[in-house]
Order: structure tokens, then sequence, then C-alpha cells
């Protein structure tokens, strides 16, 4: 009855407390909660850095002859006129015990999956590779490592990474264009001197040859890192957790300055720090290379 009256007036009704409340639930939206932000697939500060590859990342005869000298590495190195990777992202009082370089001078791709399950156990939060420069240089072009088994052992090593470590991040850096190296050091006197005991043969042999047959060597084995590089790009970019350096290792010009005055082939101290600054741009990046 009170109600139809209320109703029929619209005046000097009052609603009771529950009334009143149970108007304002169905009048007030439930409010939204904020999704939470997805976590980025890419930490441009990985907490640490393992690196795994060849006598480059050693630091082989940058500080003398036929030695290596991993203080200078470009990966992980404590030099502070090379600032590797490592010191950039980690700094100096991190470097001992979250940066580990578990590269071999002399080591090819095949080697590649053991070292990256050693580097795995240690669950970086970023793994650098520089390989494939000791598959292209071996004593004739016809002992370089056949594209297929570069693929399948650079596979190989991304699977053992991924089992033991799914979330670590990889920068892969291109094989320096050997090509270009042979052209820089060719008229060097140290280079003419050490290419004649046989450093990359398949590339440097009989240096001053210009004759057919030693442009189309070269030219075999420059295709050939064209091709590992192709390789490399390809196996990284089917992982959301690897980048490329968009193969800017391999279109660097080193000049002699940047080249081991022991070898003329190898990364000097300088050559170490250009390729730091390679790696840092790439990892740091807000977007991966084109």
């Amino acid at each position: 009855m009170a109600a139809l009256i209320c109703g029929a007036t619209l005046t000097g009704c009052v609603t009771s407390p529950e009334s009143s409340n149970a108007a304002d639930a169905v009048r007030r939206p439930t409010p939204v909660r904020p999704s939470p932000s997805p976590t980025p697939l890419w930490d441009p500060r990985p907490a640490s850095v393992a690196a795994v590859g060849d006598s480059i990342t050693r630091g082989f005869d940058a500080c003398g002859l036929l030695t290596d000298c991993p203080t200078v590495s470009w990966a992980t190195g404590s030099d502070t006129r090379v600032n590797s990777l490592a010191l950039r992202l980690l700094g100096a009082p991190a470097l001992a015990s979250r940066s580990w370089n578990l590269a071999r001078s002399g080591a090819r791709v095949a080697e590649l999956p053991e070292q990256m399950a050693l580097a795995a156990g240690r669950k970086p939060g970023l793994v650098t590779v520089m390989v494939g420069a000791n598959d292209a240089c071996r004593p004739s072009v016809d002992l370089m490592t056949p594209v297929a088994d570069f693929r399948a052992s650079f596979e190989a090593a991304m699977a053992r990474l991924r089992r033991a470590s799914p979330r670590t991040q990889v920068y892969v850096a291109s094989v320096p264009d050997l090509w270009r190296l042979w052209s820089t050091g060719r008229e060097h006197p140290v280079g003419r001197r050490v290419w004649r005991m046989g450093v990359c043969a398949s590339m440097l042999a009989d240096a001053h040859d210009l004759g057919p047959a030693a442009e189309e060597r070269r030219a075999r084995v420059r295709e050939r890192v064209v091709a590992y590089n192709e390789v490399l790009r390809d196996v990284c970019a089917r992982d959301e957790r690897c980048r490329h350096d968009g193969g800017a290792v391999f279109a660097y010009a080193f000049d002699e300055t940047q080249l081991s005055p022991w070898d003329v082939f190898h990364p000097s101290r300088d050559g170490q720090g250009r390729l730091a600054e390679i790696a840092h741009r790439t990892v740091t990046a807000a977007r991966p290379p084109a």
C-alpha cells in the first residue's frame, strides 16, 4: 500500500536504508582492474653475461704473440679501454661473479653445443655468440664446414641452451668479412710474413697473388662466410629471445690499427672495442636490427 502511494504522489516518501543501498549497487559499475603488463621478451639490461665462440672472444693476439688475452675480450673483458659488453651492462664490481668467458681459440661451430651447455648451466641473463671464422679459415677451401653442417650445429647449440635455460637471451654476432681483412692487411709487412705460416690459408695464402685461381679461391671463402651469416640470422630469428647483429660485424671495415700487430688478422685492443660497441648497441636497442 505504501509503495503504491509513493509511486502515485512521488513526494513525501522516504525509502529505507536497505532499499537505497540496493539501488546504489545497481547504479555503480563494478570497477575494472587493469590487466598486469606482460613481461617484455627482451631485457636490455641483463644481470649476467656468458660468452661462447672462438679466438676473437678470447682476445687472441690482442695483447701478445700467439696468446689469449681475455681481459680485452669484447664480450667479457675487464680492460676499460675496450669497455666490453659485460663491463657496460654489469659494471666492474660484478664482472668476476656474473660474467663467464667459455670461448676457445680455434673452436669451430661443431664445438658450440658443448660450450652452450656450459653456459646454460650458469643460467645467464645473456649469452653472446661469435663463431664461424674458423669454419671458413681452413687449410683449403675444400675443408670448409659445409653450410648444412654449420646450420645443424648452431641449431643444436640453441636447443641445448633452451632445454636448460629457456629465458636466457642470446646475442649473435655475424662472422667478420675475411675478404676485407685480406684486402686490408695484404700490404702490411707483418701480415706478409705471418700469413705465410698458414694463418687462415683458405683466404690469406699467397696474399699477393691476384691471378684468376687465387681470386676465385678467395671468392669461394667469402661466399661461404656470407652463407654462414645467413644461417646465423635465420636460426636466431626463429627464437624470440635471440638478436642477431644484422650483419654489423661483417660490414665493419677494420683498419690496420684495429687489427693485431702480431698477425694483422685478429682484432687488436681497439678492434675489440669496436666489437663491444656493436654488441652493446644491438643488446640495448629498443628493437632488433632490421
